[in-house]
């Protein structure tokens, strides 16, 4: 049994004159990314390891979840491949993790986290929200044998307002 705790990075500033890659946070960004890492302890989830897309949006979304989840900052990665909108590389960076980790975080962008969701998951999201977190369990050994699993939790900013 492999379980996947997918996040949408929080909301970004378009503020300021920068390249998207390098687009912080902006004031809601942060109070959600606060509001909702902290909640989400309450769960008590192991993580075996973390995945984060190296944009600037998903890196700090990643490093306050490490933070107040009191994660191992050592079991997390900055990788590439998650700067991904479309999908593709979010699929074959998940199937790629090694087969010890059996609970996996990743950070990451839209559409490639709502079209996820809504292929791997057996519950239709219309939109997975910024600082949004799905949870799927998957009935598999490997995550390289990824198929549809079931979708087991949501937590969207909204829900705790």
């Amino acid at each position: 049994m492999k379980k996947l705790i997918l996040v949408r990075h929080a909301k970004s500033s378009w503020k300021h004159n920068v390249i998207d890659h390098q687009r912080p946070l902006n004031k809601r960004g942060k109070n959600d990314v606060e509001t909702v890492s902290k909640y989400f302890k309450s769960h008590g989830l192991k993580i075996d390891k973390v995945l984060s897309s190296d944009a600037v949006r998903a890196k700090t979304t990643a490093d306050a979840f490490v933070s107040n989840l009191e994660i191992d900052k050592s079991i997390m990665d900055l990788n590439h491949k998650l700067y991904d909108f479309s999908g593709s590389d979010l699929i074959q960076t998940i199937k790629a993790v090694g087969a010890s980790v059996d609970n996996l975080m990743v950070f990451g962008h839209n559409h490639a986290i709502t079209d996820f969701v809504n292929t791997y998951g057996d519950k239709y999201i219309e939109n997975v929200p910024t600082c949004g977190v799905t949870i799927i369990n998957f009935d598999i050994n490997t995550w390289a044998d990824l198929k549809p699993g079931k979708t087991v939790y949501t937590l969207f900013p909204k829900d705790l307002k």
